[in-house]
Parts: C-alpha cells; structure tokens; sequence
C-alpha cells in the first residue's frame, strides 16, 4: 500500500514531468509582454492566391496561442475557397464577443498574433467542394455558438475538431497541443477527429485516444502526451510532436504553392498579402 507522503510525492514528479514542455517553450518565447496590437498578423503567403486558383480550397491551420497561453497550445482554425471565388472565408472561434464562432472574408494564413501559422491540411478540388457544404452545415449545428473557455473548453480548437468529426471529407489529425479538442459536445465517446480511432473523455479534463493518424494520446488535465508510431514520433505537452515524419498532411492532399511567373524571375514564393477582416483582441487560448 502506497503511503500518502510516497503519493504526493509521485503525484508532484508526475505534475512537474507534464510541466515541464510549457516551461522550456516560455524559457525559449520572445513574446512574453508583447502588446498584442504590436504583434504580427500578415499573411505567410501558405495559400494560394483565390484569384489565381480557379479550383475549391479547404486549410486546416494552427499557430500557438497569444502571449502565455502559446507556452501550452495552439489556436486552429479552416479557411475554405468555394470553386471559383475571389476570396477565402475563415471559420474560427475566439473568446471575445457575444456569438464566438466568426466566418468572414478574410486571410486564411495570416499570423495568429506574433505566432506563424502551420499548414495541418490541404485539400483541393472536388473534394473540397463537397467539404465545404458539410462544413457550412456543420458549424451551424455547433453545440457552443456562444460559450468559449480557454480551458478546458469549449474553445477553438473544440469548434476545429467538431467541424472534422462531423464532415468525412475532413480526415485531419490534430495537434496533441490543439487543447480543448477533446472537450466533447455529447457523451463520453466519440471517433477521433481523424476518424480513424475512438477517444474517450471527461469533459477534457482526462481522456484516452487510440488512432492511426493520431497514435495514442492520454490526456490529463488537458495537457496530453503520447505516441505517433506511424510518424515515429513522441507527443509532450507544450512542446508538441517531435519525430521523423510530418504526422499532419496526407500525401495525397498536399499541394505544392503554384509557381509565380514575373517578366524577370521566376519564383515559388508568394508575396505577402493585405490583411482582411480579421482585426479583433487575442482573447483565445485555443
């Protein structure tokens, strides 16, 4: 029998262990005191030009939260391109504001304030056409329209990972650090956001994941930690995957940046862009 002292000790190693990523990310951030309306938010330059891609675009983006909330997870977010038109549309959630959830014209790469956005999935075509009606249906049937908690949810990344478990065309894995992915909208049971496994979870304060793109992850506190074997790759809270393989993108999804022809050079950089619509306080933690 464990005595109580050898319990609590345990119990602090263990705390200090999960710890102990979010740590090294804010020993090593430059971030820290940043007014966010002094922070970055122009465009990577990830997407492709809407007037220059005639074919439907669905991204799934990621980038780490503002200011100390970066050191523990990442804010997610999709930006969908309807077959033709000349702007993207991005579907987020954040913490400000009476409706939470916004879908408006807008940028869909721009920097998370300060944080550079990373590309989690790509798809193209008819594939996206379909996507992007299951999407639209889907975020009106969004459970939380008007609740946002940082921690453990339902926040961002909670709207991300019910977007992709309610449409198929969606097979997207993401990050062990989207916090508050696993806050469930019914019952304790659900399909992965990937769609390739199951998880089970206490309204995101504990839970168990098993899947083929997500590996296993278990989650305590929010903060999960786990294994890719597929990316042979570890997962850390704060720190995130770290391994051999891009766990995010399905080869078959991934698209090259269209090369860009000027009357000297010829380059597969894309310029920055002006920011649209997308003005508003850094008030989500995911």
């Amino acid at each position: 029998m464990i005595k109580p002292l050898q319990w609590l000790i345990r119990t602090t190693i263990f705390l200090l262990v999960l710890l102990a990523g979010p740590a090294l990310i804010a020993a090593c951030s430059s971030q820290s005191g940043q007014n966010w309306r002094d922070t970055d938010r122009s465009s990577a330059g990830i997407a492709p030009l809407p007037g220059e891609t005639e074919e439907a675009i669905v991204q799934v983006y990621g980038a780490r939260a503002y200011n100390w909330r970066g050191n523990f997870a990442v804010h997610t977010w999709i930006a969908t391109k309807v077959g033709g038109a000349s702007t993207y549309e991005v579907h987020d959630v954040t913490g400000w504001g009476h409706k939470k959830v916004r879908s408006r014209p807008g940028e869909p790469d721009t920097a998370w304030y300060g944080n550079p956005p990373m590309l989690l999935a790509d798809f193209r075509g008819e594939k996206a056409d379909a996507a992007i009606i299951n999407i639209r249906k889907a975020i009106d049937t969004y459970p939380f329209p008007k609740e946002y908690k940082a921690w453990p949810g339902p926040n961002s990344n909670t709207f991300v990972a019910w977007i992709i478990r309610q449409v198929p065309e969606l097979d997207v894995a993401l990050p062990n650090i989207a916090i508050g992915k696993d806050y469930l909208a019914d019952g304790v049971f659900a399909k992965a956001p990937s769609g390739s496994g199951y998880q089970f979870s206490l309204n995101g304060y504990f839970g168990l994941m098993a899947s083929i793109r997500e590996g296993v992850e278990l989650n305590i506190l929010g903060l999960n930690i786990g294994i890719d074997p597929l990316a042979l790759a570890v997962k850390l809270p704060g720190i995130g995957h770290i391994g051999l393989r891009d766990p995010w993108m399905d080869r078959s999804t991934w698209h090259k940046a269209p090369v860009l022809k000027t009357s000297e050079t010829t380059t597969t950089s894309q310029p920055p862009r002006q920011e649209a619509l997308q003005n508003g306080q850094p008030g989500s933690s995911g």
